[in-house]
Order: C-alpha cells, then sequence, then structure tokens
C-alpha cells in the first residue's frame, strides 16, 4: 500500500495503540512515551504537505464497508480545507505534553493516554467522509476532554467539565437527529440506504421545508462548538479551569470542529437555507457581536487565562463573519484565521501556565515590571501578544486581511464595524502586556521568577517559527486551501468566483503520493 492510502489509517489508529501503551507503561516514563508517540504522529503527518495536490480533489481516500446492512462505511479524505487542520492538530499535540512536563504530576498514566485518545477524535473529525463515522469521532472527541477537565483541572473543575460536556452533547444530540433524518429520506428517495457524504449532499435538492429544521440542527451544534455568541458561556469556564495542554488543544483544534462543521457540512448540506439573506444576517450579526463583545469582556478580565479564553471569541466570530461572505478571499482568510489562532493562542496559553508554574497566580495584578527579571519569557510574550492582535508581520494580520476584505464585498457595513474589533484586540491584549511585563517591579516575590528553560524554549520556538512563516510568506498555505475553497463556493453559489482571482497561484507544493479522487461513494 502506497503513503497515500494507508497515512490517514494510521493517523487514526496510532494514537489509540500509544495511549494503550502509555497506560500501562510506569508514571515515572508515560510521559516520555507520550512524547514520543505524538511525535512520531507528527511525523507521518508531515509528508502530507508535500503529498497534496491542491487542485486534487479529496485526495488520501479510504473507502471500507463497516457496518454494511445499515449503509456505514469507514470512509476518509483529506481537502484543502482538512489539510492544515489535521497538521495543526499533529503540530500541537507533541508540544502540548511537553509543555505538560512539569504541571501534570498525578495519574500521569491516564492524562496522557487520554491526550492521545484526543488526538484520534479530532484527527477523525476532520477526515470523516460518512456522517455516521463522523458522529463517532465528534463523541470520542468529547470523553477524554471531560476528563482531562474534570480530574486534572482548577479548583471549579467539575463545574467546568459538566458545563462543558452538557452544552456539547446537547448540540451533538441534535446533529445525530438530524444525520438520521438525512439517512432515511435519502433512502427512501433513492432506494440506498447510507451515511456516505457523497450520497446524502446529493440528495439537497430533495428536503424541502425539511431542510430548514435540519439545518437549525447542524448550526446549533456547531455553534456551541465554535462558540458563536450567546453559546460562549461554557468556554471561559472550560479554558480558566482546564490544564495547559486542555487549554491550548481546546482553543486550538477542538474550536475549530465547529467552523469546519459549518465548511464541511451546514453550508453544503442545506445551501438554501445557510445562504438565506434573512438566516445569513442573523449569523454574521452574531458573530459581529461576538467579534465586539467578546474583546470588550476580555478588556475587563481580571485572569491573564480568562482574558485569552474570551479573545478567542472574538477570534471566531471573524471565522464566522468569512464563511457566511462567501468569497473566495473571506473562506481563505477564515481558514488562515482558524490556522493561527490554534497557533498564537495556543501560544498565549503555554505562556500563562508557563508564568503560573512559577508564581501560582494567574491575575494581572500579581505581576509587573517582570521584563528586566525574564527577558525572554517577556520578548516571545510580546511577540505572540502582537500576532494576536494581527500586526502586519505576522501570522494573525494575513488572515484578518482577508477576511475583512473579502467580506466587504458582501457585507460592507458589518465588515466596518467589524474593523473596531482589531482595535478592541489591541487596546485589551496590550494593556495586560503593559500591566504585566512593563510597568514598575513592586512585588518582590516577582523577583524570583525564573527565565525559561530549554524545555520551555523548545515549546515555544516552533510556535513563533509558524507566527512568522505566516505571516511574512502565506502563499504555500494559501495555494493548498484555495481549489478546496473555490469548489466549496462554487458548490453553493454557482458563478460566485467569477472575477475572483486567488492571492497564490499555481500549483506547487508537491507532486505525486496523494490518492487523487472525486468523491466518496
Amino acid at each position: 500500500m502506497t503513503y497515500g492510502r494507508w497515512v490517514i489509517t494510521l493517523l487514526l489508529t496510532w494514537p489509540l495503540l500509544a495511549g494503550l501503551i502509555v497506560l500501562f507503561v510506569p508514571a515515572r516514563l508515560a510521559k516520555q512515551v507520550a512524547f514520543a508517540a505524538s511525535l512520531i504522529e507528527f511525523v507521518i503527518s508531515v509528508p502530507l504537505w508535500w503529498a497534496f495536490v491542491p487542485s486534487g480533489g479529496m485526495q488520501f481516500m479510504v473507502d471500507l464497508p463497516w457496518i454494511p446492512a445499515w449503509g456505514i462505511h469507514y470512509t476518509v479524505g483529506l481537502d484543502g480545507i482538512s489539510l492544515f487542520l489535521v497538521l495543526l492538530t499533529t503540530f500541537l499535540m507533541p508540544l502540548s505534553v511537553l509543555g505538560s512536563w512539569s504541571y501534570i504530576t498525578k495519574r500521569e498514566n491516564g492524562f496522557y493516554a487520554l491526550l492521545l485518545v484526543l488526538t484520534t477524535g479530532m484527527i477523525g473529525v476532520f477526515v470523516a467522509l460518512d456522517l455516521f463515522f463522523f458522529y463517532v469521532m465528534w463523541e470520542v472527541m468529547l470523553i477524554p476532554m471531560y476528563f482531562i477537565i474534570g480530574v486534572w483541572g482548577g479548583e471549579n473543575r467539575l463545574y467546568a467539565a459538566i458545563k462543558f460536556f452538557i452544552y456539547t452533547f446537547f448540540g451533538s444530540l441534535l446533529m445525530l437527529v438530524a444525520i438520521l433524518v438525512l439517512y432515511l429520506h435519502t433512502g427512501r428517495a433513492t432506494g440506498l440506504y447510507s451515511f456516505s457524504y457523497a450520497h446524502l449532499l446529493s440528495q439537497i435538492g430533495t428536503l424541502g421545508p425539511a431542510a430548514w429544521w435540519l439545518f437549525a440542527a447542524f448550526f446549533l451544534a456547531f455553534a456551541i462548538k465554535v462558540p458563536l455568541f450567546p453559546l460562549h458561556t461554557w468556554l471561559p469556564d472550560a479554558h480558566v479551569e482546564a490544564p495547559t495542554a486542555g487549554s491550548v488543544l481546546l482553543a486550538g483544534i477542538l474550536l475549530k470542529m465547529g467552523t469546519y462543521g459549518f465548511l464541511r457540512f451546514a453550508v453544503p448540506f442545506f445551501p438554501g437555507v445557510a445562504l438565506n439573506e434573512v438566516v445569513q444576517l442573523v449569523i454574521v450579526g452574531l458573530a459581529l457581536i461576538g467579534i465586539i463583545y467578546g474583546g470588550l469582556v476580555a478588556m475587563v478580565q481580571p485572569d491573564f487565562k480568562k482574558l485569552i479564553a474570551y479573545s478567542s471569541v472574538a477570534h471566531l466570530g471573524f471565522v464566522v463573519l468569512g464563511i457566511w461572505a462567501m468569497t473566495l478571499q473571506s473562506v481563505q482568510g477564515a481558514l488562515l484565521v482558524m490556522i493561527n489562532h490554534g497557533i498564537s493562542t495556543g501560544a498565549l496559553f503555554f505562556l500563562v501556565g508557563m508564568i503560573y508554574e512559577r508564581r501560582h497566580s494567574r491575575l494581572i495584578a500579581a505581576y509587573g515590571g517582570i521584563a528586566r527579571v525574564v527577558p525572554l519569557f517577556s520578548a516571545i510574550l510580546t511577540v505572540v501578544s502582537l500576532s494576536s492582535i494581527a500586526l502586519p508581520g505576522t501570522n494573525g494580520f494575513v488572515g484578518e486581511f482577508l477576511v475583512l476584505l473579502g467580506s466587504f464585498r458582501t457585507y460592507p457595513v458589518i465588515t466596518a464595524l467589524a474593523t473596531t474589533g482589531v482595535i478592541v484586540a489591541a487596546a485589551y491584549l496590550l494593556t495586560a502586556l503593559q500591566r504585566v511585563i512593563y510597568n514598575p517591579l513592586t512585588d518582590h516575590e516577582n523577583e524570583k521568577l525564573t527565565d525559561l528553560s530549554v524545555r520551555e524554549l523548545a515549546v515555544l520556538v516552533p510556535l513563533l517559527v509558524c507566527i512568522l512563516w505566516l505571516g511574512i510568506y502565506p502563499q504555500p498555505f494559501l495555494r493548498r486551501m484555495e481549489p478546496s475553497a473555490r469548489q466549496l463556493i462554487e458548490q453553493v453559489r454557482p458563478g460566485a468566483t467569477q472575477g475572483q482571482p486567488p492571492f497564490a497561484t499555481g500549483e506547487g507544493g508537491g507532486g505525486g503520493g496523494g490518492e487523487r479522487g472525486g468523491t466518496p461513494q
């Protein structure tokens, strides 16, 4: 079997096997084994960057019968929309293990085993092309995160874990009902009962009024995960109480499952509803509220970690705005913001976790003037903060610029208002930065702080490289995602991409190796 044929299956099965091994090794070796396993997972995924053919459609596909009597298949594949989310997952996982090295001191086997199982769930969501398999992976992802927050979290960890579980599980149950209705409807219409993504997609024009209810169920499940205002209230609690690795993966990957769900399922399955003028205005209105509200609430947070959590509500608001504007630039921008948020916000959570391990406080007021004590930490925190507020030359600028540029064509007034979110972001992050590292050093406890260790630099430097790479030279990313973004827009709004040239042209990005294919059967 070629690399392109087995790579996705290996990416899904290796973390499960490694998680089982971690459970039974001595506790003192758990983190070493987990780090090695997550590093191997990343190494397996890296050739996808070169093997992926930008104009090749859905690639690396496998389609095997699973429960054929019910029309359930193991069908997986990658395109330009899911490629970077899989790579982001495998990239953040070894950093999360390394970032937990000294933070997790109890039940280490269970913690690292759950991280590896979580890897399978997250990748499974992004590669599933069978809706039953997609739902299974969606639920597989939920359980490890519940325990990561509930067992290794802060003082209010049980409240945060239960709230996270109830919100997400409620949405996923509605989505399950919608999937079953789609399955039964298409089965009766065609005589073929199947959960195949392509088969269900082919019947979108036959749903009639039921499409509104089905879209509502899918939309709610994904909006909770994003989270879109006003369904965001579980997020600050989960972020603040989760251990550092949990916060990084929650912000970096799990929130993107909601926006990925919009792009892969909610909009393509129900374009008549999703792109209805009233529905569009309501959704982009909620996105705008999220952008401004998330920023304003972040401004008044005394807890640095909660400030970052609320900033996620604002950043994901830009993603939702870009998706529903449905121009080539806005969709590509939304995909870039998804990637950039995972990198920059992940780095911020790592930095807060590192200073918390030294000072045992997340309160902004507990610090001040630490730049002279921990200059390396302060310099990296400054760079990451600037990337989070979309400073030109950093990754954050490229994505938000494309979202605003593309969205202005569709919603000029709403986009103009959304730009104020960038100003608000600068206000809350730069103010927090000044209070933490640049104000006078008044607390003598802070004089004892130690600067970043080699291990901590090993966590942060790869993220800094990505921040600068995406900020200075985003073309390789844009080139790989452009054909898939164009195909999505043409699928739901034919002719919409005419006259919209891509920001990166040419095929580039590697030759063969990918299993080319159209759509799964």
